[in-house]
């Protein structure tokens, strides 16, 4: 019988969607499992330095170039995986509000009860939410309402747990259509897009670096393209 192997990915939560949809594919094909965690990327990255076990790393792609230049990723391993927009979301039910221009989405987090995003430190998209408040003017107003929590999809989480009507989220596409109980709204409106390209690499340290790279493949490749759109991401 052939013995179980595990790679150790460190993820933002962007991927955690497309992660879940094509692990078992690769146990099958390759006898190994993925052991995953996910977050705000600023916190993945200090994982990284901090020592914790990975083989496989999907970042920003700038943390990526970052992280290759100073040693810590193989040179050369490096794939994008692909580009995800940050978007609005509700409660499965609840009121549909119209988020297509700065104006409406500013009526729109006005008239939230609560707004549920992600980091606004250590997170991609937690980070741009807030400056997209601080160009509405609404920082300030708003900010008995606003909810961040450590990433995306636990803001997503406790969103779609809550017994409130009314709120509003703001994070990674893919990590609203990852979460049941949420809907997408929209992306942001064009003048507030981000666009956010994540790339997947090796890890230096990986004691397993062909696996690795075997997985990164499985993730970027032709035959998962319509997982990866299913999933959220943009080519």
């Amino acid at each position: 019988m052939n013995q179980t192997l595990q790679l150790n990915l460190l993820s933002g939560g962007a991927a955690q969607g497309l992660v879940g949809k094509l692990q078992d594919s690769f146990k099958a094909a390759h006898h190994c499992s993925i052991a995953g965690t996910f977050g705000a990327v600023g916190m993945m990255k200090d994982s990284l330095l901090a020592g914790a076990p990975c083989d496989v790393i999907i970042l920003t792609d700038a943390l990526v170039a970052q992280l290759t230049a100073s040693g810590e990723l193989l040179t050369g391993s490096a794939r994008a995986v692909g580009t995800v927009k940050t978007g609005v979301a509700v409660k499965t039910g609840d009121k549909v509000p119209a988020v297509d221009s700065p104006a409406a989405l500013k009526a729109a987090l006005q008239a939230a009860r609560g707004i549920y995003f992600p980091d606004p430190v250590k997170a991609t998209a937690g980070i741009h939410v807030m400056r997209v408040l601080k160009e509405l003017g609404l920082d300030v107003e708003l900010a008995d309402r606003l909810r961040p929590f450590p990433n995306g999809a636990t803001a997503m989480k406790v969103m779609s747990q809550s017994t409130e009507t009314g709120l509003l989220g703001c994070t990674q596409i893919t990590e609203i259509l990852y979460t049941d109980g949420v809907d997408l709204v929209a992306p942001l409106p064009r003048a507030f897009e981000l666009a956010t390209i994540y790339t997947a690499a090796v890890c230096s340290k990986s004691a397993q670096p062909q696996l690795a790279q075997a997985l990164i493949e499985l993730l970027v490749g032709e035959q998962a393209a319509a997982t990866r759109l299913a999933c959220g991401f943009e080519v």
